[in-house]
């Protein structure tokens, strides 16, 4: 069993993981071989793990399951995403999921709603969060095509694995103090699919959206002079996280692809052993014991590799999105700077022609263009007043924006930092475990199935 993934972390390992991880990041390139585990992001209970484990009241598995119960004490909002349906048109196929909601908030007419939503809808709601709050950090969405190697675009796994992802996405939306008091968000869980539809409708026009797009575009190429230190460091770790991240995502997907392959082979290979029994006598009971050792191994390892692909993959491709949307946050936060910044520029060139106005220079112009030239200099310094006063205001308003801004994103860091590395810290215990059980399973069963063999 050499082909199946080779780290094996001991029982006495899983106790010692550190508090945090952000700092303890591995240095992969993106050619190495990792050694990965498989398990559950969602903490399964006691009965999937084995008796020698340990399972103590302090133990992390515990420790993070009455985490969750706090959680769920204090929640007001509960948020399921299920029930996917296929909707076939003359002009489309497309998928609707049932999104039921129930909660205490006054805000809502009802406590339940029960509505049907499609990808786009999900789409149109992260964009009304990034453009109303655009330095909050919204929960990335499944990438809208179809993933890499998926022939049937409907197949169950996919729909099954948004569907999960969609679930996510709403209940990281509920949790959040900001984005959940949202009235987007308030439309998208109560209205009805025609009200739905009504209600994009009330969105700015085309030609707004390509202003703000152009106006962002042209902050994007001016740059920042002057990031805050903290920002240029988040800026730094996000990056560094996206390396490694997108290194475990690459050799995870690589390593359950070469285990499904050994999976289907080890299958082929105990019938083997079965058929040969069958014409030797003296070795048949041998035989068949190896048979069964290798059926039974295929059972765990079929095991294992469920759960590597079911949990560890979409948690590890779920931060792969998060890195990216994390990249956008900070570029937004940099353009709004950018923007305060040029405004800055502008009003000290305009400070500087007020200034000339009172040379020789204007008193010259003036008398080549035939005007009083102290009438044409007043009126100049009252229009530069003018800009100016209007430059100050927009400044003012800019300043104000530029602060709450980065104030948005300090506080979203860290909680976004917290939600990570619980989640990684979970999935890695919880997979360690996993692959220390499938080992144990798979030597038991070597050591106990074989009958010895008499020799005459």
């Amino acid at each position: 069993m050499s082909r199946t993934i080779d780290a094996v972390v001991s029982p006495t390992q899983t106790n010692t993981i550190p508090a945090d991880i952000s700092g303890q990041m591995l240095d992969l390139d993106e050619d190495d071989d990792l050694e990965v585990f498989s398990k559950d992001l969602t903490l399964a209970d006691g009965n999937m793990f084995n008796a020698s484990m340990p399972t103590s009241p302090g133990s992390m598995v515990n420790q993070c399951k009455f985490e969750e119960d706090e959680e769920s004490d204090s929640k007001d909002i509960f948020i399921t995403v299920d029930n996917p349906e296929s909707h076939v048109t003359a002009i489309e196929t497309f998928i609707t999921y049932r999104v039921l909601t129930k909660t205490t908030r006054s805000e809502f007419d009802n406590s339940e709603y029960e509505v049907r939503r499609r990808y786009q809808d999900f789409l149109w709601l992260k964009g009304k969060l990034e453009d109303a709050h655009s330095t909050l950090i919204v929960h990335p969405l499944p990438e809208k095509f179809v993933v890499k190697g998926m022939v049937e675009r409907f197949n169950g796994d996919f729909i099954e694995t948004r569907r999960k992802a969609l679930h996510k996405f709403l209940n990281r939306i509920a949790d959040h103090p900001i984005l959940s008091c949202s009235e987007d968000f308030k439309v998208f869980l109560s209205a009805q699919a025609w009200e739905l539809t009504t209600y994009k409708k009330q969105g700015p026009g085309f030609l707004s959206r390509m202003g703000e797009t152009v106006r962002a575009v042209a902050n994007s190429v001016r740059g920042v002079k002057n990031r805050p230190e903290e920002f240029t460091a988040i800026q730094e770790y996000v990056e560094d996280f996206s390396n490694k991240i997108g290194s475990l995502d690459k050799v995870t997907q690589r390593i359950v692809k070469e285990q499904k392959e050994y999976l289907e082979e080890l299958k082929e290979y105990g019938p083997t052993y079965t058929l040969w029994s069958g014409s030797e006598e003296e070795l048949a009971e041998q035989l068949k014991g190896v048979a069964g050792c290798i059926e039974r191994c295929c059972k765990e390892t079929e095991e294992q590799v469920g759960h590597l692909s079911d949990t560890l993959v979409p948690v590890l491709h779920e931060y792969v999105l998060c890195a990216e949307t994390l990249k956008a946050v900070l570029r937004r936060r940099d353009n709004i700077q950018a923007e305060f910044e040029a405004k800055n520029e502008a009003l000290a060139t305009k400070k500087v022609d007020r200034d000339a106005e009172s040379s020789d220079l204007g008193f010259v112009w003036g008398s080549l263009l035939g005007k009083n030239p102290e009438e044409a200099r007043h009126q100049r310094q009252e229009r530069l007043d003018g800009e100016i006063e209007e430059l100050k205001e927009e400044i003012d308003k800019l300043e104000d924006r530029v602060e709450w801004a980065n104030n948005a994103l300090k506080g979203d860091w860290g909680r976004w930092q917290r939600s990570m590395r619980g989640d990684l810290k979970s999935a890695f215990l919880s997979t360690a475990e996993k692959n220390v059980d499938y080992y144990e399973k798979c030597s038991g069963v070597r050591f106990l199935s074989l009958p010895p063999i008499v020799l005459p």
